[in-house]
This record gives C-alpha cells, structure tokens and sequence, in this order.
C-alpha cells in the first residue's frame, strides 16, 4: 500500500531546493561584503543570519528529499538496475554538503532515470545570462578605465544577480529537454547544474560555460 510520503516526487523537490542554493549564497556574500557605512545599522549581520538560516533550511529540506527518494529507489531493485543508493549514507553526506550532494545524487540518478525535460525556450535565459554577464564585464572595464564607481558596481551588480538567480535553474532545465528530445549529444542536467554552481564561485567560467552549451546545442537540436 502506497504512503502519501511514497507519492511525493522527491527527485524533483531535490531540484527545485537546489535552484535555491544560489540565492541564499549570493545574500550571505552581499552580507559579508556589505560597506557598514551606508547607513543601515544591522544589515550586514541581517544579511548574514538569513543568508544562515536558508542554507540551513534548504540544508534539511533536501536531506529529506534524497532520503525518501533514495529509499524508494532501493524497495524498486528491478527499476534502479545495479544502482542501489543508501538512504542514510546519503541523508549523512548531504548534512555535510549538500549542494555537492545533491547535484552528485541527481546526476546519478539521471544515467539511471533520465530527468523530466524542461520547455524547449530555456536556451534563452542560457543566452540571456551570457549576454548579461559580458555586457557585466565591458562596464566594469569602462568604469575602471574612466574610474566610474557606480558603473563598475551597476555592471558587476546585474551580471551578479544573474548569474545567481537564473542561470543555475534555466542550463539545468534546458538540459533535460535537449537529453531527451535529440540522439547526438545527451547532456546530463545534473552535470551541468554543478558546474554553473561552480561558475558562480569562478565568474570567468560562466560565459564559458553557457557559450559552450549554446553552441553544442545548437549543434545538436538545430537552434538557437
């Protein structure tokens, strides 16, 4: 007899708290490089503490979504094949680091699931955040040439902001849709989730990154 918890789709709970990761990281750093004289008393330490709280929230959150995924996983030896997770053993290293965690969790279950395709327009936010993200790095270039403040942190501010809130979410969707949808290139959502996580610690890397991406897909699918 199936449990209301059996019922919930665990795997792609896993996903959406993953998207949230960045957010949260993104508060937290704003927070410890918050100038403390702009006249906000208590805003740094705000930042910080909800930067805090939410990585602890998404901490837990996710824990329990690749606990109850992995266990279903494990009672359905037929359908996971020679993949058996250990629930606990996986609740365990998400505690430790969970963004690491889950993407390595749900790139192996990718191989042996697949993951539900996005839409096919995903590819734009990819291409929407590249072009964000140089139009970030030519204005602060100008601003330190013309020794511009406020142009070099409007330029590295929207490219930031970007880059933390959509790109994550729009290559790892789009992704899905492309592995499923062509024979020539199967790209692993999970995989690629990991690295624009990475890129947002590497900023050089994520126009890399998703100019990578578009061209391979366009190899693959036809467009953009």
């Amino acid at each position: 007899m199936r449990t209301h918890v059996d019922e919930i789709e665990w795997a792609r709970l896993a996903e959406r708290l993953l998207y949230l990761f960045p957010p949260v990281i993104g508060v937290g750093v704003v927070g410890v490089l918050q100038d403390a004289d702009l006249g906000v008393p208590g805003l740094q330490l705000a930042l910080v503490l909800v930067s805090g709280f939410g990585y602890t929230a998404l901490t837990l959150g996710l824990l329990v979504a690749i606990f109850f995924d992995a266990r279903r996983i494990r009672r359905r030896p037929r359908a996971s094949g020679n993949w058996r997770p250990r629930p606990w053993l996986n609740a365990a290293v998400t505690l430790v680091s969970a963004p690491v965690a889950g993407v390595v969790y749900l790139a192996r279950r990718h191989r042996r699931f697949g993951t539900p395709p996005g839409g096919s327009d995903w590819w734009l936010v990819v291409a929407v955040s590249l072009a964000v993200t140089l139009f970030g790095a030519v204005a602060a270039v100008i601003a330190v040439v013309l020794t511009i403040p406020g142009l070099l942190l409007a330029g590295v501010g929207l490219a930031g902001a970007v880059a933390f809130g959509s790109f994550p979410i729009a290559i790892h969707r789009d992704a899905a849709y492309v592995c499923t949808h062509t024979r020539s290139w199967r790209p692993n959502p999970a995989i690629y989730l990991g690295i624009a996580f990475l890129s947002l610690f590497v900023p050089p890397l994520q126009p890399i990154v998703a100019g990578y991406y578009l061209v391979r897909r366009r190899n693959a699918v036809g467009r953009p």
